[in-house]
């Protein structure tokens, strides 16, 4: 079998150029791996591996000089690999070798050999396949373990032993999973089996090389696949625990709860069908991680998870800590869904106020689109006439959520009145009379008692203080009139009074604009900042 249409029709000048480099050094070259897998497959693909008998630096480095100033050569002397990189093009090298393991450490003592024996070493036999570069062999098909047969069977095996090969690198055990979800192959039952006798080695592997398997599952088509055969073969319980407790239905007085794990496959797969924020994907996964620590059985209830998405929302720091994730605004992110994902559910059961609505449009902000679909997605019901209700009183929350936007715009809501400016009005210390006053004027907006306007914020802002005795130290002109962003008419004064307001609040720009609610646009503001300053 002879390749060599395949490798010219993606690139003939890059792999001829190869070729000679070869011929240069006078080196067997072989592109390999997944590269070759993938043009069988027929699936896009752009990092080239490339192996040469004999040293694959020295090679790279050659390639490199060929392919011209834009080509940006990467030595990395520890694993004995260089990658050449041009513009969108990926080329890594490596002289073919063997490898030997301890069984307390996942890397290799690597020796140089023959490209079997480089053969040998890979993961699995659909990526142990190479196409020969060199110039009287160009093209020529190397497949020693049947890998080609395997693609075809769509099976995912080891070229040897597969107790071997995940004892000596457990991680494989994952990548063999992922391969199965992202290619939707089935895994042969020996490697299974090896997988499962194996499965505690998974503990010497870093967090951070488990997560990178896991999110490529997580991003794949039918990330469910792959989560349950994690689960199947044991490594779930090592790796996730958490999410192993969701697995599992208990029964009592003939009544059973479902089983939570697969329920959130379903959810994760129902959303990868619309969305492939890989966020949202993981809030999907974990929206009932709290179910098993608020599992209570009652006996005129049944089973119950009172405020599971309360507590699921606090393990999400601990769960991303833990598993190397991001901390700052991914893990805000899945807990705010977390946290969220019941409040429109209940809406849909409920008659909808406008009140309601607004609170749900502030807490969500720019999410509310992204937890709607989420709680869409939650719905995985087998009772039609269920899911049908359902659906139908979700299309009415939908519509509420943007006729009130349209109308309030709470979306981006912030109250007209900040807490620094409270303290500033009435002299107050940071305190908890300051948090109390800002949280009265917010919630008199989103309960509709007031319009999201800064006069009126202020008069009931003067009302309430009132009640606690509180005075203003500096008079509020402040009146119904005062300019919008659409009134481009400002007198000096009150561009005067707009900047003094913006420096006394010591915010950015933006968040002035936006907790002020102020009447001007960003340019504006800052013109009329240079405009003052000159004088």
């Amino acid at each position: 079998m002879n390749l060599a249409d395949k490798l010219n029709k993606i690139n003939a000048p890059l792999f001829n150029m190869i070729s000679q480099a070869a011929q240069q050094l006078n080196y067997e070259c072989f592109v390999i791996g997944g590269f070759v897998r993938d043009i069988i497959l027929q699936r896009p693909t752009k990092d080239i591996d490339i192996v040469v008998v004999g040293d694959g630096i020295k090679m790279a480095k050659t390639v490199a000089k060929m392919w011209g100033k834009a080509a940006h050569l990467s030595i990395f002397k520890t694993y004995g690999t260089a990658q050449v990189k041009k513009y969108n093009t990926e080329l890594e090298f490596v002289g073919a070798r063997t490898e030997s393991y301890s069984k307390e450490s996942r890397n290799p003592i690597v020796k140089s050999g023959t490209l079997q024996d480089d053969q040998n070493r890979r993961d699995f036999t659909i990526n142990a396949l190479a196409i020969c570069l060199n110039k009287e062999r160009f093209g020529e098909f190397v497949d020693p373990f049947g890998g080609l047969k395997h693609i075809e069977q769509k099976t995912i095996k080891t070229p040897l032993n597969p107790d071997i090969t995940f004892s000596d690198d457990p991680l494989r055990m994952m990548r063999a999973i992922r391969f199965a979800t992202q290619l939707n192959f089935n895994i042969e039952d020996n490697t299974l089996m090896a997988i499962m006798k194996n499965q505690e080695r998974i503990n010497i592997i870093t967090k951070e090389r488990i997560l990178t398997e896991l999110n490529k599952i997580m991003c794949a088509q039918k990330p469910s696949i792959g989560l349950k055969l994690l689960s199947d073969t044991g490594l779930m319980a090592h790796i996730f625990p958490e999410l192993e407790k969701l697995r599992g239905v208990e029964r009592k007085n003939d009544k059973a709860h479902k089983d939570i794990f697969l329920h959130s496959l379903k959810v994760l797969d129902n959303i990868a069908q619309h969305t492939q924020d890989l966020w949202l994907r993981w809030a999907a996964l974990l929206h009932d991680i709290g179910k098993p620590a608020t599992k209570q059985w009652h006996d005129n209830l049944g089973w119950t998870f009172y405020n599971h998405n309360f507590v699921g929302s606090k393990m999400i720091p601990y769960i991303f800590k833990k598993m190397k994730m991001p901390l700052k605004e991914p893990m805000k992110f899945v807990q705010k869904m977390v946290l969220l994902h019941m409040r429109p559910i209940v809406l849909s059961e409920e008659e909808v106020t406008d009140s309601a609505v607004r609170r749900l449009l502030f807490d969500a902000g720019e999410d509310i689109d992204k937890l709607m679909l989420l709680c869409m997605c939650d719905i995985t019901s087998a009772n039609r006439q269920k899911v049908e209700r359902f659906s139908n009183n979700f299309k009415l929350v939908i519509q509420k959520l943007k006729d009130i936007e349209q109308k309030d715009k709470i979306r981006s809501f912030q109250p007209p009145v900040s807490g620094n400016e409270i303290m500033e009005i009435f002299n107050l210390p940071p305190s908890h009379i300051v948090g109390e006053l800002k949280s009265i004027i917010k919630d008199a907006i989103l309960d509709g008692k007031i319009p999201n306007k800064y006069p009126d914020a202020i008069n009931l802002l003067i009302e309430e203080a009132n009640k606690r005795q509180l005075k203003p130290v500096k008079p509020l002109n402040i009146t119904p009139s005062q300019p919008t962003k659409n009134n481009k008419r400002y007198t000096e004064q009150q561009k005067q009074q707009i900047v003094q307001q913006y420096l006394n609040s010591k915010l950015t720009k933006i968040k002035f604009l936006q907790q002020y609610n102020a009447p001007c646009s960003h340019s504006s503001l800052t013109r009329w900042i240079k405009q003052f300053n000159k004088q």
